[in-house]
């Protein structure tokens, strides 16, 4: 039985070695028996669509996660009517694994700002652990501005904050350099970066 499981949400567009650097980081900080890796159609809070297609994302994702038996992905949120929300999402996997796992939920620091405004975010807090990452040696989140959650939900916040290496990679960096035929080893898996030419995407 799993008793601690992680949740990363994202666009991955693509899925790069800081996606799965701080993925495992965090699921050793925490103890996880799993991540699962959860490619999103977009953001509820952005109209802009990714580049790549769900289909092409998530083959990018099984590929960056080959040969670590922890890391797993699920196309759950691409299979629902557009917009999907983290409640939804984290429900599901609350009836799948049962009332006895912890599940965590990985944002990075920029949606600390944004989570007053997400879909039913006191049922996300309640249902699982809500871990921000912030880069090591940068001040940790502020997370006195979310009185909107209540003081018991912001404490859990601050509690479940995590230190991650600083990993200075961006999917909005990756496809710019796609764009302009500049090179990006060291960025991405050989996998990914073979599977993103061969398919000529971010051209």
């Amino acid at each position: 039985m799993k008793d601690r499981i992680i949740l990363f949400g994202g666009t991955f567009d693509p899925v790069h070695l800081g996606h799965t650097t701080v993925a495992g980081f965090a699921c050793e900080q925490i103890g996880a028996d799993e991540v699962v890796f959860i490619p999103a159609k977009r953001s509820p809070h952005k109209n802009v669509f990714p580049v790549a297609s769900g289909a092409c994302r998530v083959e990018m994702l099984m590929l960056a996660v080959a040969g670590n038996a922890k890391f797993s992905v699920s196309s759950c949120e691409l299979e629902r009517p557009d917009p999907s929300y983290t409640f939804e999402t984290v429900s599901m996997f609350a009836g799948r694994y049962g009332p006895k796992a912890q599940l965590y939920w990985l944002v990075g620091t920029d949606a600390v700002g944004d989570l007053c405004r997400w879909h039913r975010v006191e049922r996300v807090l309640d249902i699982c652990n809500l871990c921000v990452m912030y880069r090591a040696g940068y001040p940790e989140p502020d997370f006195s501005r979310l009185s909107c959650l209540g003081a018991e939900r912001v404490e859990k916040l601050s509690k479940n904050a995590i230190a991650t290496p600083l990993v200075d990679i961006s999917s909005t960096e990756i496809r710019r350099k796609f764009a302009a035929a500049e090179d990006v080893t060291g960025l991405l898996s050989p996998a990914v970066l073979d599977y993103i030419e061969k398919n000529g995407l971010y051209r």
